[in-house]
Formats: structure tokens, C-alpha cells, sequence
């Protein structure tokens, strides 16, 4: 059975589908995936051989590589949304936030610890709401 997840960033301008098994969920607490999601840390699926089929609005894809590292992103140019990164070669990476479907696999593990934000910490413990009051 194929593995299908369909996707799209948050103007509706660049829709995609993603064919193929994930092979991992990682929650990255590195300080590039901090920095890019503005948050405590980056939710990404990968898979060696899954592949991306843009729907809508390819031209609005933009991609950025941090020079000398590994890291790189791919983005929609309207809205700034993480889309699907096929530029890595070894494995696509799709930011969890992206798809509009459930994802059945749970988080494989948190990475990158030692660069956690001193405010991630215990956040189970602190009060939740239903929405902004």
C-alpha cells in the first residue's frame, strides 16, 4: 500500500503531495531549527525514498541552504510557510506542520538536546487553554 499525504502552506498558494513511507519523526531542538520555526524546536517526517509532487504554485517555492552546513529549507515565497525540502539529495524532509492530513506515526525521538532552549523544560506542568484568551 502507498503512503499518501496531502499538503499545503498557509496562503493555499503552493499545494503538494508526498508519495512514499516515513522512516523517521524527529522533534529538532538544534539551534537552526529553533531560529527558522521561531519555536522550542522543528517537527519533520524524512524518508530516503518518498518523493514530492507539487500540485499548485511551484514557482513559489524557495529554497535556502546555510552555507558550509547541511541545513536547508524550502519555503513558500508568499507566506514564508516550511514546504518539503527535496533538495538534500539523501532524504526528504517535510515539515510535519505542512501536511493537511493526520499523521499516524509518532514523534521517533527529540535531537539535537544539548542545544534545547532553557525555557523547554517541564512544559507539561504549566497551564493549557483551548484557544487565546
Amino acid at each position: 500500500m502507498t503512503n499518501i499525504f496531502k499538503g499545503s502552506c498557509l496562503c493555499k498558494r503552493v499545494t503538494f503531495e508526498i508519495e512514499g513511507a516515513m522512516t523517521a519523526f524527529y522533534l529538532c531542538h538544534c539551534s537552526r531549527c529553533r531560529k527558522v520555526s521561531g519555536s522550542a524546536h522543528g517537527a519533520n517526517l524524512f524518508s530516503p525514498s518518498a518523493s514530492v509532487n507539487w500540485l499548485e504554485g511551484k514557482d513559489f517555492v524557495a529554497n535556502f541552504k546555510l552555507s558550509q552546513t547541511r541545513f536547508s529549507r524550502s519555503f513558500c515565497r508568499i507566506c514564508s510557510s516550511a514546504l518539503p525540502d527535496d533538495t538534500r539529495g539523501e532524504y526528504l524532509v517535510v515539515p510535519a506542520g505542512s501536511l493537511d492530513c493526520d499523521i499516524e506515526m509518532r514523534p521517533t525521538g527529540h535531537i539535537f538536546c544539548s542545544s534545547r532552549a532553557n525555557w523547554d523544560n517541564d512544559l507539561e506542568s504549566i497551564p493549557s487553554y483551548a484557544e487565546f484568551k
